[in-house]
């Protein structure tokens, strides 16, 4: 298995991470943990969803719990 597989795109505002959507509500739900955080490999899905939540991008390994800011 390709350890790099396992890296994701997470959201991060302040220093909590975003979990998703609260169901019938247009709030979110946030987390302290990165290993809560909804996740993606899909980087147009990550950055519409980082600008709807005012949050930045991470990159996130959950194998190895390596988080790092997504530099551009």
């Amino acid at each position: 298995m390709d350890i790099r597989l396992s890296t994701a795109l997470i959201i991060k505002r302040g220093s909590l991470f975003l979990v998703g959507k609260i169901p019938y509500s247009t709030e979110y739900r946030w987390s302290v943990s990165p290993y809560d955080a909804w996740h993606t490999r899909d980087r147009d899905v990550a950055k519409y969803m980082a600008r709807k939540t005012g949050g930045d991008l991470w990159l996130f390994n959950r194998v190895v719990g390596q988080l790092r800011e997504m530099a551009f």
